[in-house]
């Protein structure tokens, strides 16, 4: 694995994991809420996208990725959120994230940075590529990046934000910027995990790039909860 790689597959841990410090009420009391999103729905074809130029990096075609399903039919890189935070003291890292550009693909797909936090975007491909993003509270950039640039970004403001290469039509990937650390990506089942939750009533907002936004009620005892949650096409 190189080094890159490794830089990569790790920040994505720790923002989602330990990056993030956080200090629970008063009370000391605090638990985890866990749960999967699962797609509902008519069946969903699996799909090529066709590459037209630089082969020779990127291959002859590319696995539609804006709708990843287990066999369980558990949806990956869905956002899972508090939609109001509990009232505590938290305290995010300082340390940067990083987006690579691999095989013509942007890796992570999904990447959460706290307002105020930096994203490094790597390029380890043998070409040109190009971010470009497209925002409403954060300046909208349009960068060539060749291979071995590092392009260091800076979100201030909370939203999600796309990012695209306009020489690679396909090449598409999303920053979360968190105005709170009690966000999650789900996994290859669906998975995720929000630890540190005092306890409340709460609800979760589940975003995701092609199904849109669903919320979920869900309380918080002294043990820790347990929740499905359900999308479906628009």
């Amino acid at each position: 694995m190189s080094e890159r790689t490794r830089l990569t597959r790790s920040a994505r841990a720790a923002i989602v994991a330990t990056a993030l410090t956080v200090f629970a009420s008063a009370s000391g009391q605090a638990a985890t809420i866990k749960g999967t999103v699962q797609y509902v729905g008519p069946p969903v074809e699996t799909k090529k996208l066709s590459v037209t130029v630089d082969q020779f990096v990127c291959g002859k075609d590319k696995d539609t990725e804006d709708l990843v399903l287990s066999a369980q039919r558990g949806i990956r890189n869905a956002v899972v959120s508090l939609a109001s935070p509990p009232a505590v003291s938290w305290q995010f890292s300082t340390a940067p994230v990083f987006l690579d550009q691999r095989q013509c693909v942007f890796i992570p797909r999904i990447t959460l940075v706290p307002a105020g936090g930096t994203v490094e975007f790597l390029n380890s491909d043998r070409l040109l590529h190009n971010i470009h993003s497209t925002a409403k509270e954060n300046p909208v950039f349009n960068r060539t990046q060749p291979r071995g640039r590092t392009i260091p970004i800076t979100f201030a403001k909370p939203e999600v934000v796309r990012i695209g290469c306009d020489l690679h039509g396909w090449m598409r990937a999303w920053i979360v910027v968190m105005e709170h650390p009690f966000y999650a990506v789900t996994g290859a089942e669906g998975e995720f995990t929000l630890p540190n939750v005092p306890p409340g009533k709460y609800t979760l907002n589940v975003w995701h790039e092609m199904l849109g936004v669903v919320t979920k009620d869900v309380s918080v005892a002294d043990a820790d909860a347990s929740v499905m949650i359900e999308m479906r096409r628009r």
